[in-house]
């Protein structure tokens, strides 16, 4: 059960609590008796897990990073907010878009519903847009058949491995943001699993072109050469979208890394 599923649940449960004692109980109870656990504890919660029902629901959610697919952005460990309405009003639960307010970016870092498995939340960049076409051949991007700009700058060590990646600056739309590139990793990750719309993939040993389908969107992490994407799994649909992530909260093992990111 997920945890949207499990809020909605809870606060189901403590609103009709409320309201029953409310309608009914309340009425027949003495003025002096004391009201059964059951009843104050539902009374008490119930507008507490309405306000964060209401927050997560709509406004922001807050999510850690797992893994180092999106290094050196985001790192494992970060706690970050997801903005729910940068792309539009969705009903929880079901995910379903109910007033569009925005559309997903280029270079955005937007958190989503793994394809093959929507209990899990992902987060990557958007690289493509719906009619795209994505090439990645030797380690670069190009978009609709013109590169994307990148700039290296200064090595990145790896605090987990103990190694050093080449880093450089890229320019996706208008984000700029660094990413990490590892010269003995392959520049192919080899032919993707079956997906709907891999026919849109054509797939060499320098990496690989695909044209976006309309309603999904290409994904990448800025660790190129560490993250599972959508050069292995296929497109993101609109409906799997999440939010946009935007800010960094807390990091247990990194209190100086509060602040927002691009």
């Amino acid at each position: 059960m997920s945890f949207a599923l499990f809020l909605l649940l809870l606060l189901l449960v403590t609103g009709l609590v409320c309201l029953v004692d409310l309608v009914l109980l309340r009425k027949k109870r003495p003025a002096e008796a004391k009201e059964p656990w059951w009843v104050e504890y539902s009374v008490s919660f119930f507008p507490v897990i309405l306000i964060v029902f209401l927050l997560r629901s709509f406004l922001f959610e807050p999510f850690k990073i797992p893994s180092g697919s999106m290094i050196p952005t985001l790192l494992v460990g970060d706690f970050i907010l997801v903005n729910k309405f940068t792309y539009g009003i969705r009903l929880p639960v079901i995910n379903k878009k109910i007033v569009a307010l925005g559309s997903p970016e280029r270079g955005d870092v937007m958190v989503f519903r793994y394809p093959e498995d929507p209990s899990l939340d992902y987060i990557k960049r958007v690289v493509g847009l719906p009619g795209d076409q994505v090439s990645y051949q030797n380690k670069r991007i190009s978009v609709n058949g013109q590169p994307v700009p990148i700039r290296q700058v200064d090595d990145y060590l790896s605090r987990e491995r103990m190694q050093f990646s080449r880093r450089y600056i890229e320019t996706l739309g208008a984000h700029e943001h660094e990413i990490l590139i590892d010269d003995d990793a392959p520049a192919s990750m080899g032919q993707g699993r079956s997906f709907p719309h891999a026919s849109n993939c054509i797939y060499n040993t320098t990496g690989l072109t695909c044209t976006v389908p309309p309603g999904h969107y290409f994904m990448m992490g800025d660790n190129r050469d560490n993250s599972s994407d959508s050069r292995v799994w296929g497109f993101v649909p609109d409906e799997n979208i999440v939010g946009k992530a935007f800010f960094i909260w807390l990091n247990l093992n990194e209190l100086g890394r509060f602040g927002s990111f691009r």
